[in-house]
């Protein structure tokens, strides 16, 4: 019986250690929605989550400590949510950034991101012009676009060659310049001059400001450049959720099967001997 109380005890420790990447993905995901992916609530999910299994692997340490058994029948009961409420959150960030990736440009380095590549709802929640306003704000406010400055050699700005053969983020591709297609002149990161291309085809090309106030911020490729970076800080995520998921699934089937055998134990017992063990517990408990 002390082996299985101890073999609980264990195991939601692991659990507990468990809840600290979950946790930790969450406030990456809100440091990234602060400084560069710009949407704010979708962290909260993964956060609370992690709360919770953190809280309820303390509930049930404990439980296992002074041999609680309602505490570890909540344990289990709760755990059983937390666990299907992760699966349930990476299924959500997959289907939700399923679709849409960037293009490659001829002699360029970095690739273009191009809203209709893109559906769902995600994409509009992302497009809605109440909501965009945030988010552009917010992409200003990081100062994204005069990251993308480079100078070499004392001061000396780089060359049109030389940007066009950098890898920019999917931000900066999509909001710090205009589209390729629209036949821009480079003048350096951002500021480029009209040129003979297609600036009818693609409405992003009149959208184009070389004010560094505006930018590209309300080009659809710079909403689409968002979309891009959320499908990749989530697909990170997603990644470490799912190896905690597998391990506590592991971890939730020894438990169940350790509960049920203190529980058949317990009733094992005679009366006198449960209540004079639990009211007078000895050191050489076998």
């Amino acid at each position: 019986m002390r082996t299985s109380n101890h073999l609980i005890g264990i195991l939601n420790f692991l659990t507990f250690l468990l809840s600290i990447p979950i946790l930790g993905g969450g406030i990456w995901l809100s440091t990234r929605a602060n400084n560069t992916d710009c949407l704010k609530f979708l962290q909260w999910p993964l956060i609370i989550i992690g709360v919770s299994i953190m809280v309820i692997s303390i509930a049930g340490f404990a439980g296992a400590c002074y041999r609680n058994t309602f505490l570890l029948w909540v344990y289990l009961v709760v755990m059983f949510f937390v666990i299907a409420a992760l699966i349930g959150f990476i299924i959500f960030a997959y289907v939700a950034t399923d679709k849409g990736s960037g293009r490659q440009v001829p002699n360029r380095g970095y690739l273009e991101y191009h809203l209709q590549d893109y559906s769902g709802w995600l994409k509009q929640r992302v497009s809605d012009d109440s909501y965009w306003g945030k988010i552009s704000s917010c992409i200003r406010d990081s100062k994204a676009c005069s990251k993308t400055r480079r100078t070499y050699g004392g001061g000396t700005p780089e060359t049109a060659d030389m940007f066009y053969t950098r890898k920019l983020n999917p931000l900066q591709s999509g909001c710090c310049k205009p589209p390729t297609e629209c036949g821009y002149v480079y003048v350096n990161e951002t500021l480029w001059n009209p040129g003979g291309g297609l600036t009818g085809v693609n409405s992003d090309c009149t959208k184009w400001s070389n004010d560094q106030q505006q930018l590209c911020y309300d080009c659809d490729s710079c909403k689409a450049g968002v979309l891009a970076s959320l499908k990749k800080s989530w697909r990170k995520v997603s990644v470490i959720n799912i190896v905690v998921m597998i391990i506590l699934v592991i971890v939730y089937i020894v438990a169940c099967a350790a509960f049920r055998n203190n529980r058949r134990m317990d009733n094992d017992e005679s009366y006198g001997e449960a209540t004079m063990t639990k009211s007078h517990p000895s050191r050489f408990q076998l």
